[in-house]
């Protein structure tokens, strides 16, 4: 198993360590190949790698036009005429890439995608779910869902989502050889992208998401929506099966919201109940997973220190 557990001080210590990390791998990936892919995720979370990314760029330490990018996901049903309105919408992913990373570099990479969830009208959407009950079928034993579009299903709309949104964005990640280093965060359950708790593994690479009410009501705590009216209940992710295809993934947590799901997706079994525990699976079967997480997410898995290493988990403590 490779999986490593490195523990650091505070939200910027854990930044400076992550970003190092990156930057080296973008280096020894650039040393063997061309151009070098790069997962990106949104959230608080890993802002300060980007400032730290950014700068990098920035001063010459890598060539940003050697490096293409795949975000884990994007929302359905933000508010906006049309899908340009909606992907700039001020909470849209995409928004969020420009407004952190994507708009700040002076050399610009040469390619960034972010799941097309912006040319998704969520009213047709909703009406053809509702119109066509037997071209899809939900997944998932909590409140959020995975919406399985079948692939005779009487909706061309539906199929349309299902061919060129979920699978013609995996098609592009494996046209490009795949993903190099994929950064993640975690949800309080537990939740990667939008691979919300209890949505299965089983086929679970590009998902169409209805989003689980713990998740919306984060949003809302978080700032980013002002109400439940006016928070999108659907999105487009990768799953954990296409987040684990990376060479490379790199989990960042910090703070007491996230002690507890740290902890269970080092000690427990791998379940769909806790999606990041999937990562176990991803490093039994050969993947480097490391998780760079500060001190106080670490605390309850930190306890349980000899059960880790007995698993296999080296654990680096910088704090």
């Amino acid at each position: 198993m490779s999986l490593k557990l490195i523990v650091t001080r505070d939200f910027n210590h854990m930044s400076d360590v992550a970003a190092e990390f990156l930057l080296n791998d973008v280096r020894q990936g650039l040393a063997r190949a061309p151009m070098y892919s790069m997962g990106l995720a949104t959230g608080n979370t890993p802002t300060g790698v980007y400032d730290r990314l950014v700068r990098a760029a920035n001063n010459g330490t890598f060539d940003a036009a050697r490096i293409r990018s795949f975000n884990l996901d994007e929302y359905i049903g933000l508010p906006g005429d049309n899908a340009q309105q909606r992907a700039l919408h001020p909470e849209s992913y995409s928004f969020f890439m420009i407004s952190n990373l994507f708009g700040r570099l002076d050399k610009k990479f040469a390619e960034t995608c972010v799941p097309w969830g912006a040319l998704v009208d969520v009213e047709c959407l909703d009406a053809e779910l509702k119109a066509h009950p037997d071209s899809w079928e939900a997944r998932g034993t909590d409140a959020g869902t995975s919406i399985v579009i079948k692939a005779s299903a009487k909706s061309a709309c539906l199929r349309w989502i299902r061919g060129e949104i979920l699978e013609a964005y995996e098609r592009k990640i494996a046209a490009a050889g795949g993903i190099d280093l994929q950064i993640i965060g975690v949800g309080q359950k537990g939740h990667v992208g939008f691979h919300e708790a209890g949505i299965p593994f089983e086929d679970s690479r590009m998902l169409l998401v209805k989003l689980d009410d713990n998740t919306v009501s984060n949003a809302i705590l978080d700032g980013h929506f002002p109400s439940r009216e006016l928070s999108p209940t659907y999105a487009v992710s990768m799953g954990a099966e296409l987040i684990y295809r990376a060479r490379t993934v790199l989990l960042l947590a910090n703070g007491e919201r996230k002690t507890d799901v740290i902890a269970q997706s080092l000690l427990h079994t791998v379940d769909c109940s806790v999606p990041l525990s999937y990562g176990q699976r991803y490093a039994e079967n050969g993947g480097n997973l490391v998780y760079v997480v500060d001190r106080v997410a670490a605390a309850k898995a930190l306890k349980e220190s000899d059960v880790l290493r007995r698993r296999g988990v080296v654990i680096e403590d910088r704090s």
